[in-house]
């Protein structure tokens, strides 16, 4: 198998990353959230100058993929317009935030990350896969999610908690932010080449006492498709949004607005719940629990096609399925009941692992694969 190549670094709007149907362009919507009006016209920037998809991340981000070079600059325009860019690329590199996606217009989790971004020119320079995460609402629904520090609901209030710690540090809101920076200054101040995450420096070199003590509240309930008191919450199979059928979805529904989810999920503010074929309306759907990369010819490291496959698989898996076009498994980081990864035009097989985990069986092809029992 060819040894995948690990980019270390995330495509931003100001640096995209080269893919195989072009660039990579990615948006970080402003507390997972974009009005009404900035979504339609991120569709309709997805049909001008890319390939007519945006992809939903695990980073609750927005993608536009296809993006010719020379159409880079109009887009970096429209965006712009739509006030969706950092005009810093510094700060948009560094405004990698996560937020509970259930707030209320102004309430603690909008307040506090709303101060971060404020603060964000304070922190030192960071991993450019370095986040944050804003999870303050009655229970934690990101503990589960990709973060190097969170500020969250600990049992006897806020706490600041480094990732790959157990316990926290207890705060307030008025200086929650300013001890965040201090901690991201410490994790600056102590990273290395191989500790380029916070859980690595944690395990490698400690947490000072400072740090920790206060243990983190309870963990919420993962989120479905269906009705919220914010307005209805659809899936995005393999988080891909197709931009026509979005944009008439939000007109449609008289949405104010989308907030995304690092679930695959997203919810129109405001807006009446519809039927759709395009997106996922059921909790039961064996979409939700089904992952697959771009694959082939989209990713030029993907060594077969994915997601026609995953999506033929998926009601026959009896559990979380993973389609990785090569070893890599961008699309699910942790273990799946049945991963499949390409190699060579074939899938092999790993069974409850991850994509670069020794595969149970080897050269499989898709009619292999139907015809099996991966239950």
């Amino acid at each position: 198998m060819t040894t995948p190549i690990v980019q270390g670094w995330c495509p931003g709007a100001h640096r995209p990353m080269m893919s195989g149907d072009g660039l990579v362009v990615r948006v970080r919507p402003r507390l997972a959230r974009l009005s009404a009006d900035q979504a339609i016209g991120l569709c309709d920037a997805a049909e001008r100058f890319g390939n007519g998809t945006i992809d939903l991340t695990n980073r609750a981000n927005l993608q536009l993929r296809g993006v010719a070079e020379a159409n880079h600059p109009a887009l970096l325009g429209a965006l712009s317009d739509l006030n969706l860019l950092d005009a810093e690329p510094g700060i948009e590199v560094k405004r990698n935030i996560l937020v509970s996606p259930l707030y209320q217009q102004d309430d603690l989790t909008a307040r506090l990350t709303q101060n971060l971004i404020d603060r964000l020119g304070e922190a030192p320079t960071l991993p450019a896969k370095f986040g944050f995460a804003i999870d303050t609402g009655p229970e934690r629904l990101l503990a589960r999610d990709s973060a190097d520090i969170r500020v969250e609901r600990g049992q006897d209030g806020l706490i600041l908690r480094a990732d790959g710690a157990e316990t926290g540090r207890a705060v307030t809101e008025r200086d929650a932010i300013t001890r965040l920076i201090e901690l991201a200054c410490w994790f600056s101040e102590n990273t290395t080449q191989d500790t380029r995450r916070m859980a690595r420096l944690v395990a490698s070199a400690g947490l000072p006492a400072t740090w920790r003590g206060c243990a983190p509240g309870p963990l919420g309930t993962r989120i479905e498709p269906g009705q919220t008191a914010l307005g209805p919450l659809y899936g995005a199979p393999f988080g891909q949004l197709p931009a026509r059928a979005l944009s008439e979805l939000i007109r449609a529904s008289g949405a104010a607005g989308v907030r995304v989810t690092p679930w695959r999920l997203f919810l129109l503010e405001g807006g009446a719940a519809l039927t759709t074929a395009e997106f996922v309306t059921s909790g039961t759907d064996p979409l939700l629990t089904t992952d697959a990369c771009p694959g082939a010819p989209l990713c030029p490291q993907a060594q077969v096609e994915t997601r026609a496959l995953a999506r033929a698989l998926a009601p026959r898996t009896g559990g979380a399925l993973h389609v990785s076009g090569c070893a890599k498994g961008c699309a699910r980081l942790g273990s799946a009941d049945v991963t499949l990864v390409g190699n060579a035009g074939r899938f092999d097989l790993v069974k409850r692992g991850r994509a670069g985990d020794e595969p149970c069986q080897r050269g499989l092809t898709a009619n292999d694969l139907m015809s099996m029992d991966l239950t």
